[in-house]
């Protein structure tokens, strides 16, 4: 058989794009070198958030609210338990360029949201415990994603639709023509017209295979889990948030099922190899040390740490999405480096991307995302 399009690495983007294109009737091989959802990539630990007024820039602001048409869709048409509206709560000293891009954004698109001192804040939600000289914009219609069970659905209706999915798949050989691509590894060959490469931080060893590599550099994260008072914390009453005082960035969520608020540290981080496993929670003193600094500061000393975990960001030298053709080959596609924000997308992305192998152009400008900027 000759697939209309593989797409290698079924993750986030990948699993989103294979549903698209088999709701459009095109023939989908999935293949992963594990068995989505998993715990090697970027999209597990439960839930990610969604922003709307977007703080690294407005230029994502018509991909986030297509993207939370799509959340919105996979809730209802199928009853999914992918999106809770929590909102989200960007905080940051009036001073912070994350929270003017955050009001601009709002201004530009029309966006609900409320400017609020740490007072409004500590008295509305007093799961905070801020400092005079910080502020928040509270966003109304954001909120959490349910990660694994995005992708688990994006899974199910994917393969319902008749996309093949190939797990625990390793890729030794790519053999591009202008008519095909043959895909070899030790236990299949796949034939397609059509590639997407959506790898995350084994692209490069995927390109590599054509001669070609990006600037993605894959780096260790982790986040944890904290003990905390469900009368305060429980996610019909307190937000999402994300926190950036010009030298650290944080975020974080209210507690979902009972599972306790969950922080991470969306900066720093230790560079990784990409065919290196990672290493696990509490290997650096910083894992446990860093959220637990914050949480005692920010909202409380009572706040007990429970349990860490670690995932990947594939950084871009910019902190922007790559999502394009390969030079050279233009029947290959690559979606790559969403570098720590990107899962909130990845419905729209896996649109985009559909669009793209159909048509051959997208319903939003993603010109930003091209890779012409690294040239």
């Amino acid at each position: 058989m000759i697939y209309d399009i593989a797409i290698i690495g079924a993750g986030s983007m990948g699993l989103s794009a294979g549903y698209y294109l088999s709701k459009a009737g095109k023939t989908v091989a999935l293949i992963d070198s594990n068995d989505p959802p998993h715990t090697e990539g970027s999209h597990h630990g439960e839930t990610r958030i969604i922003r709307h007024a977007y703080g690294e820039g407005s230029a994502y602001v018509p991909l986030a609210l297509r993207s939370q048409e799509l959340w919105n869709d996979l809730n209802q048409t199928f009853n999914q338990d992918v999106f809770h509206q929590t909102g989200v709560l960007n905080i940051g000293p009036e001073n912070s360029v994350f929270l003017h891009n955050v009001i601009q954004s709002a201004r530009q698109y029309n966006l609900q949201t409320e400017i609020l001192s740490a007072e409004q804040i500590n008295n509305r939600w007093p799961g905070y415990h801020l400092p005079n000289h910080l502020m928040g914009v509270y966003e109304i219609n954001s909120g959490v994603l349910m990660s694994e069970n995005a992708l688990q659905t994006y899974r199910d209706l994917a393969t319902a639709l008749g996309a093949t999915i190939y797990t625990n798949t390793c890729i030794h050989r790519l053999d591009v023509t202008n008519q095909r691509i043959t895909i070899h590894s030790s236990s299949n060959t796949i034939k397609a017209k059509q590639l997407i490469i959506t790898a995350g931080k084994g692209t490069n060893q995927i390109l590599s295979l054509l001669g070609y590599q990006l600037p993605l550099f894959p780096i260790r994260k982790t986040f944890s889990w904290f003990s905390a008072a469900e009368s305060i914390y429980r996610s019909d009453i307190f937000p999402a948030w994300s926190f950036d005082n010009g030298n650290e960035t944080y975020y974080g969520f209210p507690s979902i099922d009972k599972a306790g608020i969950k922080v991470g540290r969306h900066d720093g981080g230790q560079p990784v190899k990409a065919d290196e496993p990672l290493k696990k929670f509490g290997t650096y003193s910083e894992d446990e040390q860093d959220v637990s600094q914050f949480v005692h500061r920010y909202m409380s000393p009572e706040l007990q740490h429970r349990q860490g975990k670690v995932c990947t960001y594939t950084n871009t030298p910019d902190g922007n999405f790559i999502i394009d053709r390969l030079p050279n080959y233009q029947h290959v596609l690559v979606a790559c480096g969403f570098s720590g924000h990107g899962f909130k997308f990845s419905s729209g992305v896996g649109e985009l991307l559909s669009q793209l192998a159909i048509r051959g152009k997208t319903s939003l400008d993603i010109s930003h995302f091209s890779l012409n900027r690294f040239a």
